[in-house]
């Protein structure tokens, strides 16, 4: 129960409605064992005694029983399910809003498809043993309690005789119950595995089609799927070794209470209508005895889902607003690096060693590398994706866990060499940093991105709604309205990650113009590949496995004999004319 426990401030601020549940559920139950009762009066007082008068006034009582039955019994379950449904709503709100917030170390490991199912499959996992499980386990005790009593009231040496075996049932769901959970367990993990199987697929289905391996993908959704399988089947395997046998000690039961009820009846120290009685209330006995099952293997789910809500929900946000952290709402850029490391796992290398420089505001810096060799890694421990191990990171002269994660995120434009679009309106998605901003303001930063022309070409122009991930727009037209949302901003430093891969030449050519404008007065941080891209920078650092191996300008840099730049220049550009000719 310590799963229900840590989760329990999602589902008790709703505890009115699970124990209006409950009381109803004393009544249905109340209900249910009257009916026994009923019959044995009608036996014992009207048949045998011949009291033919009292068949219109037991008619009445049951038809009353019955139809009050039934309205607690729709109230019941009408708010049982309404516990469930929104203990499970601020759940999976509290899910949604921890993996807003956790760090990108988290997301390095975690798979969509995992956290997919953990959403979905699990929380409803959750869901139904709230809504049904506690009731039915709450039903069972209570049922099983009142029958008891019943039947040792009307003959407490019967009732002895016909519950002799009840122990051995319960240790047969105890044993159950130690098998079923883990294999539930498991059916959990590999759900997730093939959900993420399948969510990988259709997002690489350009690749898998490209290189015709549908086969080959299929051969491995079909390995997932299998193993899915066997996991259900070895669970049923569980099922079908315990059931029978917690069935055929219920019908023991049965058959001891009409041996020795008979004999009891024969020499009559019991009148025929408790034997009657005694074998309806057996079953109210045996019947959720042998449900146990059921509500055990409800719970096992629920156990098990709650326990994969919790890894995500306990997992330590690694980067938070310290206590008296500054906000404010606009920053002047400057960022100083003081032998900063970073390493994104002990079992990695270091991703950066002892980086040291200052970005002055306005200023442009560049950034030039191998791939590898922590060109990205800095500017994402700008944006505080990550923190570094040591050293200090300042922005306007203190250090950036003095301001809040807000504060450092609305002044930082990042243009990633995988833009990403929402399932949105063009509109709508340049302004995703900004709702606020005017059309005029999307306007003007999508001619800065050289985005206009082709957005006005589309069927809605700017409220035209892209496909997922920006579907039916091209690499090139995707990234430009990356860069428009990025300009959109107005940030105080802005970050260009090969923002102008995915365009040609000409386009690239027509951006960097335009970026030269929307530099001033920004601190601007550009990871490039092509050297024309970096002309302009007031700083080139070159990178090479974590450390800063060259400072300068490009043309600083282009004097110095057998340097890595040179190197780079050199392959890029074996006709010097051709790269002056660009270079203007």
């Amino acid at each position: 129960m310590e799963i229900f426990k840590k989760l329990k401030h999602f589902y008790w601020p709703f505890k009115a409605y699970f124990f209006w549940s409950i009381v109803l559920l004393l009544a249905v139950t109340g209900f249910t064992v009257a009916y026994p009762v009923i019959l044995k009066i009608t036996i014992d007082s009207v048949i045998l005694d011949q009291n033919y008068g009292w068949i219109p006034y037991v008619a009445g009582g049951f038809f009353l029983i019955t139809m009050l039955k039934g309205i607690a019994v729709y109230f019941h379950q009408y708010l049982g399910d309404l516990f469930g449904i929104r203990a499970v709503f601020e759940l999976r709100n509290a899910l949604y809003e921890k993996l807003q917030y956790l760090p990108f170390r988290y997301y390095d490991n975690a798979r969509t498809g995992d956290l997919m199912s953990r959403l979905t499959a699990d929380v409803e996992g959750f869901r139904f043993f709230l809504s049904f499980g506690f009731a039915q386990l709450i039903n069972l005790f209570m049922l099983v309690t009142l029958s008891m009593g019943i039947m040792f009231y009307y003959s407490p040496s019967l009732a002895f005789v016909t519950l002799g075996a009840m122990p051995f049932l319960i240790v047969t769901v105890y044993q159950f119950d130690k098998k079923v959970h883990p294999a539930f367990k498991d059916i959990r993990r590999s759900f997730a595995g093939m959900t993420t199987k399948v969510q990988e697929n259709i997002s690489g289905m350009t690749t898998v089609k490209s290189l015709s391996k549908e086969d080959f993908e299929m051969g491995r959704f079909g390995e997932k799927n299998t193993d899915y399988k066997d996991k259900y089947i070895y669970t049923s395997n569980i099922w079908s070794k315990y059931f029978p046998f917690m069935e055929l000690i219920g019908h023991i039961c049965v058959v001891v209470l009409l041996g020795y009820g008979g004999y009891l009846v024969i020499n009559g120290e019991i009148q025929p209508g408790v034997l009657v009685a005694f074998f309806s209330l057996i079953w109210f006995i045996i019947n959720p005895l042998m449900n146990l099952g059921f509500i055990v293997n409800t719970f096992s789910q629920a156990k098990a889902s709650g326990e994969r809500l919790l890894e995500v929900l306990e997992e330590p946000e690694d980067i938070q607003d310290k206590p008296g952290a500054v906000e404010k709402d606009r920053l002047n850029g400057h960022v100083s690096f003081n032998n900063v490391s970073h390493r994104y796992s002990e079992e990695e290398e270091p991703a950066l060693q002892n980086i040291s420089f200052e970005a002055a505001p306005g200023k442009t810096i560049g950034l030039i590398g191998a791939t590898g060799s922590g060109k990205t890694s800095i500017t994402q421990l700008i944006t505080r994706f990550y923190e570094p191990d040591s050293g200090s990171l300042m922005v306007d002269g203190r250090s950036i866990t003095d301001y809040t994660l807000k504060t450092i995120r609305k002044n930082t434009g990042v243009v990633l060499q995988e833009s990403f679009l929402f399932s949105s309106t063009v509109k709508d998605n340049i302004s995703y940093g900004r709702p606020e901003a005017s059309m005029e303001r999307i306007i003007d930063a999508s001619k800065r991105a050289d985005a206009h022309d082709f957005i006005m070409q589309l069927p809605d122009g700017y409220d035209t709604v892209l496909g997922e991930r920006g579907g039916g727009l091209s690499g090139g037209q995707k990234q430009r309205i990356a860069i428009a949302r990025a300009i959109c901003v107005d940030p105080s430093i802005l970050i260009l990650d090969d923002a102008t891969s995915a365009v040609d030449m000409e386009t690239e050519a027509k951006i960097q113009a335009a970026f030269r404008e929307v530099m001033q007065g920004r601190t601007t941080f550009i990871i490039a590949h092509r050297i024309s891209s970096l002309l302009h920078a007031d700083e080139i650092l070159v990178l090479n496995e974590g450390r800063i191996v060259e400072k300068g300008n490009h043309y600083e840099l282009l004097n110095m004999e057998n340097g890595h730049y040179r190197r780079i220049y050199e392959l890029q550009y074996k006709d010097k004319n051709q790269f002056l000719l660009e270079a203007r």
